[in-house]
């Protein structure tokens, strides 16, 4: 069963969504979705966590996740998602380079497909993954909040390393 929970963050307003007892979506921004889009609405133990998690991660306060994640995608989009968590907090790569990672180093472009296509961003950090040039290029919640996000992962390792 799919419930939802919805947030308001310095993003602004997300959408957390659970199948069962796993984190199934995040929805970056709720200006288009119905209320009864994704399930009903509900307080469960794994939207609730993932709230607080979320909180904590957006003011710098923790810098990765422990949640219940729910499996999607191609074994290819699973691999790139792995690729993804693997990616130290205030780090970054290259498209290229998840490719080589992954077995696939001609596949930049479907890295990029998959990573545009990623049902958890922010959970899955998509928005560490640049173009070969670190230029910033497409995040499924526009680049305002992929600069953003990056910005505050340089902040907060800045203020933590000695």
């Amino acid at each position: 069963m799919r419930t939802h929970l919805d947030i308001t963050t310095p993003l602004g307003d997300m959408r957390l969504i659970a199948e069962d007892d796993q984190l199934y979506r995040i929805v970056l921004s709720t200006a288009h979705v119905t209320d009864d889009t994704f399930g009903t609405a509900a307080n469960t133990p794994v939207l609730c966590e993932a709230a607080r998690q979320m909180e904590e991660w957006l003011l710098g306060q923790r810098t990765h996740f422990e949640l219940p994640l729910a499996p999607f995608g191609t074994p290819f989009q699973r691999a790139v998602r792995d690729a993804m968590l693997a990616i130290p907090y205030g780090r970054t790569c290259h498209y290229g380079g998840i490719a080589q990672q992954v077995g696939s180093p001609r596949a930049a472009r479907a890295v990029g497909l998959a990573c545009r296509n990623n049902p958890l961003p922010i959970v899955v950090p998509c928005h560490r993954v640049l173009a070969a040039d670190g230029g910033l290029v497409g995040y499924n919640g526009g680049l305002d909040i992929k600069r953003h996000l990056l910005a505050l992962e340089a902040r907060i390792m800045k203020a933590t390393t000695p």
